[in-house]
């Protein structure tokens, strides 16, 4: 139910819990657009010292020159490191706590993440749509969220700008983006070391030295993180632990500057992962019914569900059942994989001053390759795995280039800004996709079920899950023709065990470039102007090639496939055919040429005016466009409308999926002194053609929303593939609008609270379909019209509080930090379904210690989500493990047997850390 009254309320109560750096204004701001900033300026000072808090204004470079955050007329925020050390952030997840506009969550494996801005994102497990958040780290552009889940070390300031940046940030950042800024080499000698020791014996040591190299011209910096820590889930078949930790992580820098107009920043970094994840346990066993002759109403199968009957039949357990937050999970025996990350790559900087120019070069080639082995029914039934043979994976080789020239003219009346981006993208899918060793018997006795409930009619050990009783109920159901079919495509069906991919591949290659211009012009002292234009080209080639094993695929296809004529038949076939079939997995797949390609264009930009009447205040307002790339679903499901055909090489074309589209308004004011900092924004943006991904239980689904002009009568939400099409112009089908405010209060040296609340009215338009040309919507999205999207609650509340009050004389200091992140309830899943909910939540951390002189040394204790709240990232329909939703059974009637489970946030965490600077 909504909390909204409550939610408010208890923001109040909470006040004094994001260390945002709306810091206080320093006396002597940088002044905006100076040639001699480049986007690797530091942020001012952020010395870890929390007596500090608040006195300087933070240095951002969202518009690639060095600004005063109070003076940048964009959406924006920004963290510095002492704010994420206080929150116990060791990656960008962290960031959320911190950021109301910012969710990010992670799925099957922590490769899938996902971020959102505004309640806008990209769900992450189809590596095939790149994120509507773009991530840069150091200014290198990071193709897949995940790739900035690791853990980053010191860094200078994460910013997250909110919105399209569609100018500077390129495509991908349809939604915002978020540009992490790592601490830069010194000139002078120094560095830390600090070991933190928590519970699931979580072991936690990092450290960096710096120092000069030759004195004034070069120095160096390393940093180096190694992090090992028990898991969250047990699985109590396998006996192990699911959710852990097993990571190191090294950067390494060098900074030449051989004159004052002359720097090059080079930087490696390799990170390492072998880690257990994703477990996810079971929440909703539930077989729901509709009620005869009282439509919409629905009621729980007392007898339980048959879906359950079945699994339990073949050994099934469900340790979660009734109590999902005991976090007990069961794999199936020899299944409990782990899997190997590498991230690793290089890049340099070169900035060049030439006195009325500067110059910007940003040199980049990275790659990553991540493990996918899973037990992907997330069960101990063995019904769908990814063996552990290194043939499961994703791999991607980026390499990037950005050149920027910027300057000022007419006695700095125009700050220009002239550049160019390539890039160059590899990705390979490895697949080994398999039905496991009970999937026979279980999609068998999964279609007796379906038929009757009744348990006398099955026996998973025989052929087809048929006893002799179930045998003849079909026999005596379909006559002398068609039973026989059907019980010998029952038994064919039972025979599909351990088959499928052994080694298939999708390859999408993709090159980008872009020109692009940023300009502000000052028409008087406080009046300004801001224009931006991008141009971008995008190309991308797909391929794919299979060594399929499904040989029961193409039999089910042939001996069933006329009954599928006969409307007595059609539906027992089509059912055993698609349980076959899924997925679209057959040896039909082998020696197809499977390919596609194609080339966009786009422009993008923006248009800002802005009013600084005061030095304390600034109002200004917006337009933005953004562009997120078109691509291709890497899912064979989608290579056929349906199970009953075999694949041709005309399903490549199937795969492809439409540009994201955004057009954006902005309005915001902004107010700092020293004591006090305001920013209150009003936002709309209307998306068109948005890359929504839904996994339906069985394969992902990519389709493109937009809205008709033309009413459809509610065909957008019935069951049916076929109703609904669009005969008149579609639009967007995806609006965000609302309202960010962000306060900070700094009364006193060392004490500093800060506020933050999103309002994202986030909501799909009404009269939807699935592409740009119109096709109708997938009927599993039947929900979607006018409501919120997934993953957008439409209230969240972020506070903190900072203490670090001086000890006397002694030169020691303490710490008492707390913070806090308020949610509304919201839908984790891409369809809406109602067992998917998430209720209202709050999340506390918070920090307590006692520092040495000058801060360097520290002892310090955390808690992370301090009150053990219990809540989800994503609700998910278990694979294969039935059909129909409570809201399906609601609107269509019949039975809905579907099981539910769910990615579950971490439980509370606490520890102690030692820290010692030198």
């Amino acid at each position: 139910m909504r909390r909204v009254a409550s939610l408010l309320s208890t923001a109040a109560i909470f006040v004094a819990l994001p260390a945002l750096a709306q810091e206080q204004p320093s006396a002597d701001p940088l002044a905006a657009g100076s040639v001699q900033q480049s986007q690797s300026a530091p942020a001012a000072d952020t010395d870890l010292d929390q007596s500090q808090t608040g006195a300087g204004d933070i240095v951002v470079t969202a518009t690639r020159r060095a600004e005063r955050l109070a003076d940048v007329p964009i959406a924006v925020s920004a963290v510095s490191q002492a704010s994420l050390q206080n929150s116990g952030a060791n990656d960008i997840r962290g960031v959320v706590q911190l950021a109301p506009s910012l969710l990010i969550s992670s799925t099957g494996s922590e490769a899938n993440a996902s971020a959102r801005i505004r309640g806008i994102g990209t769900v992450g497990d189809n590596p095939g749509l790149e994120s509507s958040v773009a991530v840069f780290i150091d200014g290198v552009y990071r193709s897949r969220t995940g790739s900035g889940l690791n853990d980053i070390g010191e860094v200078d300031r994460i910013e997250v700008l909110r919105g399209p940046q569609g100018t500077l940030s390129g495509r991908n950042a349809s939604a915002g983006a978020i540009n992490v800024y790592t601490k830069a080499p010194s000139q002078t000698f120094g560095g830390y070391v600090e070991g933190t020791y928590g519970n699931y014996d979580n072991v936690r040591i990092a450290g960096a030295i710096t120092g000069p190299v030759v004195e004034d011209v070069l120095s160096f910096r390393l940093d180096g993180v190694w992090n090992k820590r028990d898991g969250f889930y047990r699985d109590v078949v396998n006996d192990t632990d699911y959710n852990n930790r097993n990571r190191w992580f090294v950067r390494g820098q060098l900074l030449f500057e051989p004159t004052t107009d002359l720097s090059v920043r080079l930087i490696g970094d390799y990170t390492w992962r072998d880690e257990k994840c994703c477990g996810a346990v079971y929440v909703d066993l539930r077989e729901k019914q509709a009620v005869p002759g009282q439509p919409g109403e629905v009621t729980i199968n007392p007898a339980g569900n048959r879906i359950v009957d079945v699994l339990q039949s073949l050994g099934g357990v469900f340790p979660s059942a009734g109590d999902p937050y005991n976090r007990r999970i069961a794999f199936s025996p020899g299944r409990a994989y782990s899997n190997e990350t590498k991230d690793y790559g290089g890049s340099m900087q070169i900035d060049y001053n030439f006195g009325n120019a500067s110059l910007t070069s940003i040199t980049a080639y990275r790659e990553y390759k991540a493990g996918n082995a899973a037990d992907i029914d997330y069960g101990n039934v063995d019904l769908g795995y990814r063996a552990d043979d290194g043939r499961a994976f994703r791999q991607f080789h980026t390499f990037t280039q950005e050149v920027r020239l910027q300057g000022s003219l007419f006695d700095d009346r125009l700050d220009w800004l002239v550049g160019g981006f390539y890039s160059n993208e590899d990705l390979v899918i490895g697949d080994n996709l398999q039905f496991g060793s009970q999937y026979g018997a279980f999609a068998a006795c999964r279609i007796v079920a379906t038929v009757s409930p009744v348990a006398a009619l099955r026996n998973p050990a025989a052929p087809g899950c048929l006893s002799p009783a179930g045998t003849a109920t079909l026999s005596g159901a379909f006559g002398p023709i068609a039973g026989p079919a059907l019980i010998n495509g029952l038994r064919t069906l039972s025979t599909l065990n351990n088959l499928g991919d052994r080694n298939a591949r999708y390859y999408q290659d993709s090159e980008n470039y872009a020109f692009f211009t940023h300009n502000i012009f000052k028409l008087t002292d406080t009046l300004s102007i801001t224009a931006g234009l991008r141009w971008t080209h995008e190309s991308k080639d797909f391929r794919a090639n299979f060594d399929n094993t499904n040989t029961v695929c193409p039999q089910l296809q042939q001996g069933l496939g006329p009954l599928l004529a006969n409307p007595a038949t059609a539906a027992l076939a089509g059912g055993i055919i698609t349980l076959g079939c899924t997925g679209n997995s057959s040896t039909a797949l082998n020696g197809l040429d499977l390919r596609n390609s194609f080339d966009e264009s786009e422009f993008t930009g923006t248009g800002v005016i802005s009013w600084k009447p005061t030095r304390d205040l600034m109002v200004y307002a917006s337009y933005s466009r953004g562009y997120k790339a078109g691509g291709y679903n890497l899912d064979r499901s989608e290579l056929a409308p349906n199970a009953f055909t075999p694949v041709t090489n005309a399903g490549a074309a199937r795969l492809r999926f439409d540009p994201e589209l955004v057009n954006s308004y902005e309005a915001g004011i902004k107010y700092a002194t020293r004591q006090f900092t305001a920013n209150l924004t009003v936002f709309r943006s209307d998306f068109e053609n948005f890359q929504l991904n839904t996994f339906n239980g069985t394969n992902f689904v990519v389709q493109n929303i937009g809205s008709c002009s033309v009413s459809l009568n509610g065909a957008d939400q019935d069951n049916s593939a076929t109703t609904g099409a669009c005969s008149g112009d579609v639009g967007p089908g995806v609006r965000s609008q609302g309202v960010e405010l962000e306060l900070g209060i700094y009364p006193a040296r060392n004490f500093a609270v800060n506020l933050g609340y999103t309002l994202a009215d986030t909501k799909f338009r009404r009269n939807l379909v699935g592409s740009a040309s119109g096709e109708p919507l997938d009927p599993a999205l039947f929900l979607l019209a006018g409501r919120q999207m997934s993953n957008a609650p439409r209230n969240v509340v972020t506070s903190s509080v900072s203490w670090t009050p001086e000890i006397g004389d002694s030169g020691l200091s303490a710490l008492f930090y707390v913070d806090g992140r308020l949610s509304s309830d919201y839908n984790t899943g891409s369809d809406l379904f109602i067992e998917k909910e998430q209720d209202g939540f709050f999340v506390m951390n918070a920090r307590i210690g006692l520092r040495g002189l000058d801060s360097n040394w520290a002892i310090e204790a955390f808690a992370q989500n301090l009150l053990n709240e219990n809540y989800q990232q994503v609700a998910f329909n278990a694979p294969f493990q039935g059909a129909g939703s409570l809201a399906q059974v609601q609107r269509f009637g019949g039975v809905g047997n579907q099981i539910f489970s769910s990615f579950l946030a971490e439980p509370r965490t606490y520890g102690l850390t030692l820290r010692k600077r030198f």
